[in-house]
Formats: structure tokens, C-alpha cells, sequence
């Protein structure tokens, strides 16, 4: 995003070797559904490359049609509204196995856009043939919808968060989120959490001011419960702060990823 809060043009992405769907690195982790019968042969044939987006690009621009959608296989990406005025409303952060660009394919044109946080590596795939998936693969169909549905149930609580929580239980609920998703992706090393996410994303998820987030991240500090280094967080208290937040760990099944 430019400094004077405009957009910047979609990324041009940059074709990598790409990994053979057999041997994904998302397929060894345990968070991760596997693919049943001829499922793995689609995905393969219905993958058309690997790309990667330099941080700070865009992968999608709201009103902008893409022949493609993708699942992150590295990095960090943020979806996004830019306001008229300037200010920006962060949805949700995307991480490795989230899938990018399904709105597109169903309203032919972006209702948000999709912002690279860190470098991305992206499994791409043709949007012409979503529908033969749905005609084929119930399995696969059934795996897009639970993806757009978690979608929305996750955009109902950070909505419930923002419009009816102080600010200390707001914050508390985003950093639990961050840091429970990316457990589950395998992402920690250790206890620590690497992340490009800033207190300003914060700020712009959550609906407060920079200098709010700011005091209210200090005072979270100060209570012992978690760690947060220029990008790593640790939450030493993490049941403290779920319980805080009212945080509820919903996701109990595993993830489909295509």
C-alpha cells in the first residue's frame, strides 16, 4: 500500500519450480486433511505452477477479476477493505494452507483485496476449472465450502470482538488467534512465533487507534502473560488470554487445503 493510502497495482508474480502435490510439504503436517482416491490426481492436474509475491504486493485488489485463486504455502498475507477516506479495515491474516482468491471465482471480481505481509510462495490454480471440482470431487467441493464457511465464522468474531469488546480483550483475542492458527500450521518454533504482523495491523484489525494498541499491548506485557519482540510473539499465559478474550478454539477437525 502506498504511503498516501492508495493501493499499489496487483503483484506481478514470479513462477517458481513447482513441488508435485505428492510431495507437499502442507501434506506431512498433521493439521492438514489428506486427500482421499483420485483427489491427489485432480489437485495435480488442476495445480498450473508454483509463484511467489514480494512482500508489500498485492495478490488481489478489490474490483479486479483474476483468472486464478491459491493456497499460501509459505509467508504471510493480509485481506483488506481500503476506505475512501483513506483508513484501512484488516479482515483477516492469511497463513500456509489458507486459500486466496474464492470470492473472485464466485463474484467474478475481488470484494477485498489480498496483501503480501512477507514474501509468499503460492500453489496456483485455474479458475475455469472450479466448477469441473464441484462436478467430480464431492469431497473436494465439500472441503471449498468449509473454507468459506470457516471464513465467515472467523470474520463473525473478529466482528463480535471489535463492535461489543474493550480494547484489552480485543487485543488479547487477536494475538491468541494469531498465535493458535499458526500452532496449528506448524509455524512455532518452539514457544516463538516469528510474524511480520505490527501493532499498526493490529490497530487496523481491531478497530483501534496505534497509540490504544500501543498501551494496550504494554499493560499485556506487564501482566507477565506474553512476549512481543520486534516480529516474534510468546504467550506465556496463553489459557489467561484465551480465557480473556473469550477465545474458542472451534477448529477441532482437520483442515482441508487444496
Amino acid at each position: 500500500m502506498s504511503k498516501n493510502g492508495a493501493a499499489e497495482p496487483e503483484a506481478v508474480l514470479t513462477p517458481l519450480p513447482a513441488i508435485p502435490c505428492s510431495a507437499c510439504p502442507l501434506r506431512r503436517l498433521p493439521t492438514f486433511r489428506a486427500f482421499e482416491g483420485q483427489e491427489l490426481t485432480f489437485v495435480e492436474k488442476f495445480k498450473v505452477g508454483e509463484m511467489s509475491v514480494k512482500a508489500g504486493s498485492n495478490v488481489f485488489l478489490e474490483g479486479h477479476e483474476s483468472a486464478h485463486l491459491f493456497t499460501v504455502l509459505d509467508g504471510w498475507a493480509l485481506r483488506y477493505k481500503l476506505l475512501e477516506n483513506g483508513r484501512r479495515q484488516i479482515f483477516n491474516f492469511s497463513i500456509r494452507g489458507d486459500l486466496l482468491g474464492l470470492q473472485g471465482v464466485l463474484f467474478d471480481k475481488m470484494l477485498h483485496s489480498v496483501e503480501a505481509l512477507s514474501d509468499l510462495r503460492l500453489c496456483m490454480f485455474s479458475r475455469s476449472r472450479v466448477l469441473e471440482l464441484y462436478e467430480r470431487h464431492s469431497g473436494l467441493a465439500f472441503d471449498l465450502t468449509w473454507l468459506a464457511a470457516r471464513e465467515e465464522s472467523i470474520l463473525a468474531d473478529h466482528l463480535a470482538a471489535v463492535g461489543q469488546k474493550p480494547a484489552r480483550e480485543r487485543i488479547a483475542y487477536a494475538l491468541v488467534y494469531l498465535y493458535d492458527r499458526a500452532r496449528r500450521a506448524g509455524m512455532l518454533d518452539g514457544n516463538l512465533l516469528h510474524m511480520p504482523v505490527t501493532q499498526e495491523h493490529l490497530a487496523d484489525a481491531m478497530g483501534l487507534s496505534l497509540v490504544h494498541t500501543n498501551k494496550t499491548i504494554q499493560r499485556l506485557r506487564a501482566s507477565g502473560w506474553l512476549e512481543w519482540r520486534r516480529q516474534t510473539m510468546m504467550l506465556h499465559d496463553e489459557p489467561r488470554l484465551a480465557e480473556l478474550a473469550g477465545y474458542d478454539r472451534y477448529e477441532r477437525r482437520p483442515h482441508p487445503f487444496i
